[in-house]
Protein backbone atom coordinates (compact mmCIF):
# COMPACT_ATOMS: atom_id res chain seq x y z
CA UNK A 1 0.00 0.00 0.00
CA UNK A 2 1.25 3.45 -0.87
CA UNK A 3 1.73 5.93 1.97
CA UNK A 4 1.76 9.69 1.66
CA UNK A 5 -0.35 10.01 -1.51
CA UNK A 6 -1.42 13.62 -2.14
CA UNK A 7 -4.88 14.40 -3.51
CA UNK A 8 -6.62 17.73 -4.18
CA UNK A 9 -9.82 18.67 -2.39
CA UNK A 10 -12.59 19.56 -4.87
CA UNK A 11 -15.07 22.45 -4.60
CA UNK A 12 -17.45 20.32 -2.50
CA UNK A 13 -14.72 19.28 -0.05
CA UNK A 14 -14.37 15.76 -1.46
CA UNK A 15 -11.14 13.77 -1.66
CA UNK A 16 -10.72 10.52 -3.59
CA UNK A 17 -9.18 7.62 -1.66
CA UNK A 18 -6.69 5.96 -4.05
CA UNK A 19 -7.68 2.51 -5.29
CA UNK A 20 -4.55 0.92 -3.82
CA UNK A 21 -5.51 2.12 -0.34
CA UNK A 22 -9.14 1.05 -0.77
CA UNK A 23 -8.04 -2.44 -1.81
CA UNK A 24 -5.52 -2.75 1.01
CA UNK A 25 -8.11 -1.67 3.59
CA UNK A 26 -10.97 -3.61 1.94
CA UNK A 27 -13.08 -0.47 1.49
CA UNK A 28 -15.79 -1.10 -1.12
CA UNK A 29 -18.47 1.07 -2.70
CA UNK A 30 -21.17 1.71 -0.09
CA UNK A 31 -18.95 0.99 2.93
CA UNK A 32 -19.02 3.45 5.81
CA UNK A 33 -15.89 5.25 6.91
CA UNK A 34 -15.48 7.17 10.16
CA UNK A 35 -13.72 10.52 9.96
CA UNK A 36 -12.13 12.01 13.05
CA UNK A 37 -9.66 14.75 13.86
CA UNK A 38 -6.58 14.01 15.93
CA UNK A 39 -4.60 17.16 16.61
CA UNK A 40 -3.72 18.43 13.11
CA UNK A 41 -4.61 15.19 11.25
CA UNK A 42 -7.74 13.73 9.69
CA UNK A 43 -8.10 10.00 10.36
CA UNK A 44 -10.31 7.74 8.20
CA UNK A 45 -11.32 4.29 9.47
CA UNK A 46 -13.55 1.69 7.87
CA UNK A 47 -16.67 1.11 9.96
CA UNK A 48 -17.31 -2.60 10.35
CA UNK A 49 -21.01 -3.31 10.55
CA UNK A 50 -22.03 -5.62 13.38
CA UNK A 51 -25.21 -7.27 14.57
CA UNK A 52 -27.02 -4.87 16.91
CA UNK A 53 -27.80 -7.75 19.30
CA UNK A 54 -24.72 -9.97 19.54
CA UNK A 55 -21.98 -7.99 17.75
CA UNK A 56 -21.33 -10.68 15.12
CA UNK A 57 -19.97 -9.65 11.71
CA UNK A 58 -21.08 -12.88 9.98
CA UNK A 59 -24.11 -13.27 7.71
CA UNK A 60 -25.49 -9.78 8.29
CA UNK A 61 -28.80 -8.63 6.87
CA UNK A 62 -31.30 -5.84 7.32
CA UNK A 63 -34.11 -6.70 9.70
CA UNK A 64 -36.65 -4.00 10.59
CA UNK A 65 -34.12 -1.33 9.45
CA UNK A 66 -31.40 -2.74 11.75
CA UNK A 67 -28.29 -4.80 10.94
CA UNK A 68 -28.82 -8.26 12.41
CA UNK A 69 -26.94 -11.55 11.90
CA UNK A 70 -28.73 -14.63 10.54
CA UNK A 71 -28.60 -16.40 13.94
CA UNK A 72 -30.32 -13.50 15.72
CA UNK A 73 -32.93 -13.20 12.93
CA UNK A 74 -33.77 -16.87 13.50
CA UNK A 75 -34.12 -16.30 17.23
CA UNK A 76 -36.27 -13.21 16.67
CA UNK A 77 -38.59 -14.89 14.18
CA UNK A 78 -38.89 -18.04 16.32
CA UNK A 79 -40.39 -16.08 19.22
Amino acid sequence: MANGVARKVDQLGRVVIPVEMRKALRIDVGDLVMMSAEQDRIVLEKVEQRCVFCGSVDQLRDFSRKVVCAACVERLTAS
